[in-house]
């Protein structure tokens, strides 16, 4: 550290007095250069040791685009209960060419959820609708939104405890769907309806 230059200034707060009544000053305080540095103009270069094949992979995945589609599907119920929409949804991931991904699916009802669940015994979803009878039951007399029907409140309460989103990855081309799941629109009004169904694609 370089010792403080002398001064013949008057005293103030930041300089004090040594034994000869010298002033001694602080040293002035550090400020950054603002000088400019070259570049380096040399052209990089991958290790030698690095095996051209993971280096044209990892190129490959950088320069990948990623593509994104939005589409609609209508499903006309014939009352209350599941219908599957896993096919449908396959072949829209199928059209997008899609390898990597993820499939958002959207339904726009208060009174119909989405769900995936077992596609293969079809008891699983009548005791569903069964346990769900017995916790939301029509006509129950604790519900005053009955404006259009006794299964109104009701049908707000299923689509309330299950799902309006889902999000599926898709892997290799498909939807990353185990051996016995399925897609369902499960609807929870006792009438017919015609209910829409958003779907967003994104991926490589």
């Amino acid at each position: 550290m370089l010792p403080p230059k002398k001064s013949h200034l008057r005293f103030n707060s930041n300089s004090g007095f040594d034994g000869d009544n010298t002033i001694f000053t602080q040293p002035p305080a550090w400020r950054p250069s603002r000088s400019r540095v070259p570049a380096c103009r040399r052209k990089l270069r991958f290790p030698r040791g690095l095996p051209r094949r993971s280096v044209t992979g990892t190129l490959l995945h950088i320069v990948n685009p990623i593509r994104q589609s939005a589409h609609e599907l209508a499903v006309a119920t014939r009352g209350r209960g599941f219908y599957e929409i896993t096919r449908e949804l396959s072949a829209l991931v199928g059209a997008a060419g899609l390898r990597t991904g993820l499939a958002t699916v959207h339904i726009r009802h208060t009174s119909a959820s989405l769900l995936i669940q077992e596609n293969a015994d079809p008891e699983v979803r009548r005791d569903l609708e069964r346990f769900f009878a017995r916790l939301a039951p029509d006509g129950d007399g604790l519900f005053r939104h009955t404006c259009e029907g006794d299964d109104d409140m009701p049908a707000h309460i299923r689509t309330a405890l299950t799902n309006v989103n889902l999000s599926i990855p898709i892997l290799d081309g498909r939807l990353a769907l185990g051996t016995w799941q399925g897609i369902f629109v499960w609807e929870h009004r006792t009438a017919p309806h015609r209910r829409e169904v958003a779907v967003h694609l994104i991926g490589s």
